[in-house]
């Protein structure tokens, strides 16, 4: 394992959905230090304002923490004035402020000796047939990462795509989509963060697209997770897709990535940060696996592309 160790900080805190409250609500000090309590946790990603405070208040106890920092999430989706979108709102001084918040990030980012933020668009998009003007939308997502990126070159700037969720349709809901965007904006620093979920309820191959996105020069971040493919349900990697992660962490080793990954995994039964310290350990047993195989073993198979006797010679390996 080369790459580094990163916990979401909102993942260990409180956990919701439309019906129960699964875990209980702690502050941000009591998440860090949860954080430093957890086994072969390398670093942490905050959220951007909800963590770090708008003022950046949050940056002198995450310092004094001693926690690294993978990344800064930028949240533009949960306040009510983002409610119609934050880089696509029709109102151009709310989309002011939502690249005016990546902006933020970046200087919170290099202050705490990060060197990348990270953003989800999830509320834009739309929902309906004619709800939204799709030409507008582009060039005003466009305008608004120009901008960021345009901010400081020394921090990079990741956009995490996702097919759906909280709008229907959301304008970035892909890798191929992504890297189209990241090409009309043009900007050096703009890349991709691959959220293994979000890859597979898009109908993806995670280890195609980090194959592809890392020949765009684009690939800058990794987020790790399981599903079903129906909904991103935040589970533990590999508990779902066995094999379709395993070969994420194939073509990992093959590009030689050794950044960050940083894992979104909620739990609603058990304890939270036992979900996170056995998430660290089943990616290095799921390493281990990978040098059981052999990498010989799985280029052999590669080339031969015969999934009858794939599977076969696979579960044998593992025996």
């Amino acid at each position: 394992m080369s790459y580094k160790n990163s916990i979401l900080l909102g993942t260990i805190g409180g956990y919701r959905d439309r019906f129960h409250q699964y875990q209980v609500d702690r502050s941000f000090e009591e998440r860090l230090s949860i954080a430093k309590s957890i086994p072969r946790t390398h670093g942490v990603e905050p959220v951007y304002p909800q963590d770090l405070g708008h003022d950046g208040s949050g940056v002198k106890v995450l310092k004094e923490s001693g926690l690294a920092v993978s990344a800064v999430n930028v949240n533009v989706k949960t306040e009510d004035k983002f409610r119609d979108g934050s880089f696509t709102n029709p109102d151009a001084a709310i989309r002011e402020e939502a690249t005016q918040y990546v902006m933020t990030a970046m200087d919170l980012a290099a202050e705490l000796g990060a060197e990348m933020v990270t953003v989800c668009p999830l509320i834009d998009g739309w929902d309906y047939a004619f709800q939204v003007d799709h030409i507008k939308q582009w060039r005003w997502m466009i305008e608004c990462f120009a901008k960021a990126t345009a901010h400081r070159d020394d921090i990079k700037v990741c956009i995490e795509y996702k097919a759906y969720e909280s709008k229907n349709h959301i304008i970035l809901p892909s890798m191929g989509r992504t890297l189209h965007f990241c090409d009309r904006v043009g900007a050096k620093n703009l890349g991709v963060t691959m959220d293994v979920g979000h890859a597979l309820i898009a109908g993806e191959s995670p280890g195609s697209e980090i194959a592809v996105a890392n020949e765009a020069g684009r690939l800058f971040y990794i987020h790790f997770n399981d599903n079903d493919r129906g909904a991103d349900w935040d589970m533990l990697p590999a508990s779902v897709h066995l094999w379709e992660t395993l070969e994420t962490l194939h073509y990992m080793r093959e590009i030689g990535y050794d950044g960050w990954v940083a894992y979104d995994v909620f739990t609603r039964s058990g304890d939270n940060a036992e979900a996170i310290a056995s998430t660290f350990e089943i990616m290095e047993d799921l390493d281990s696996l990978l040098d059981k195989i052999g990498k010989d073993k799985l280029q052999q198979l590669i080339k031969g592309g015969r999934p009858q006797s794939t599977y076969r010679d696979l579960i044998k390996a593992l025996l």
